[in-house]
């Protein structure tokens, strides 16, 4: 259900929803539904509305959402919800472990009218067309993506957790027999096969655990997918069927499809991040407790003269002249104050030793004229 996955959502984890079945079968219309009979609507409304209720009632977290739309239309990522035209293409890239698409536009919703409205927007955008067994069949393979990133509000803390939830909505496999489609509609229905069968190679691969390598850069579908295909968040597949005894034969291969995806285990996983500003911060106010710490430690043991500062010129001066007397034996010992000190008399003493070297060789270049 979609309200299990906005759960998931708000636990902070991940989430995809992927409609998947032949051209015709309402994969589109189980993912987005009717704009005209909200008793019809999909998917994705119904998740934005659990979603927010959900929101509104988490007092204790400051959670901002963003939302995103694109479409993969012959091999091409495209944004839907750009301003600008044309719209540019798409570039997939990854970054510490995730799929990241550059360059992607990313529109804030404060509330679920304002996500709708790019629901609605981006659905305006999509390339349709038509053909024997859908009158608005979908050409392109598009992805709705809601971010969530979520901080507390009672507590300080500079790790705050970000969260996706994907709305997957195929394109469906056709047999060109029975959409007689041709020119344009052909070209797409070929793309649309191919990276279909690339994305049933890939569950093919994930499911065998003794495969190596899994061929996710096959295609865009793919690659955008690789995090929901057993990756670290829930996946649920809808297989989406005719039922009519004359698509026996896609039906039959849609549930395959779908007895494979079950064999796909992801291992779901919070995405903690940390704000480096407020990590900084925390930081210092660590090490100024700790000195502190440190300071009252050496009161109460008699050592108020010591410090953790670092040291300046004229104390360096003075140690120097400590490691001579040492190195002379005018002294029997220095005294030990703190782990600060010794890491500052190796440091001296490294450098006298090397000062030492260099004035050695100096003197030997001079007297034998070695210049």
């Amino acid at each position: 259900r979609s309200s299990d996955l906005s759960s998931g959502i708000n636990a902070e984890y991940g989430g995809t929803v992927m409609a998947y079945g032949q051209t015709g079968a309402g994969k589109t219309f189980t993912i987005t539904g009717s704009t005209e009979n909200f008793q019809e609507r999909g998917m994705i409304p119904r998740a934005l509305s659990h979603f927010y209720q959900a929101i509104n009632a988490m007092t204790e977290h400051s959670v901002t959402v963003r939302i995103s739309y694109m479409e993969i239309y012959n091999e091409t990522l495209t944004d839907l919800l750009s301003e600008s035209s044309p719209r540019p293409s798409l570039v997939i890239s990854e970054e510490d472990g995730s799929t990241v698409v550059k360059g992607l536009t990313v529109r804030l919703a404060n509330t679920e009218e304002e996500a709708l409205n790019l629901l609605f927007e981006g659905e305006t955008n999509r390339v349709i067309a038509d053909h024997a067994l859908n009158h608005a069949s979908s050409r392109s393979h598009c992805v709705f993506t809601v971010h969530i990133e979520s901080r507390s509000r009672t507590q300080s803390s500079s790790n705050f957790t970000l969260s996706k939830l994907n709305f997957v909505d195929l394109a469906g496999s056709e047999r060109l027999g029975k959409t007689m489609s041709e020119g344009l509609t052909k070209q797409e229905a070929m793309y649309i096969n191919k990276s279909l069968t690339f994305l049933e190679q890939v569950i093919l691969a994930v499911a065998d655990r003794k495969r190596e390598h899994v061929p996710f850069r096959q295609s865009k579908l793919t690659h955008v997918l690789k995090d929901s295909i057993g990756g670290n968040c829930n996946t649920v597949m809808i297989a989406n069927v005719w039922g009519e005894s004359s698509q026996l034969e896609e039906t039959i291969s849609t549930l395959r499809f779908g007895t494979r995806m079950m064999c796909v285990a992801n291992e779901p996983m919070q995405n903690i991040h940390y704000d480096p500003l407020l990590l900084v911060r925390e930081y210092e106010q660590e090490i100024k407790t700790l000195k502190m710490e440190l300071a009252m430690h050496d009161t109460l043991a008699n050592r108020s003269n010591v410090s953790y500062e670092p040291y300046t010129e004229a104390q360096q001066f003075d140690l120097q002249q400590n490691i001579r007397r040492y190195i002379s034996g005018s002294v029997p010992e220095i005294e030990i104050v703190n782990l600060r000190q010794v890491k500052e008399i190796f440091k001296q003493f490294k450098q006298m030793i090397l000062n030492q070297e260099r004035e050695i060789e100096a003197r030997v270049v001079q007297k034998y004229n070695l210049e």
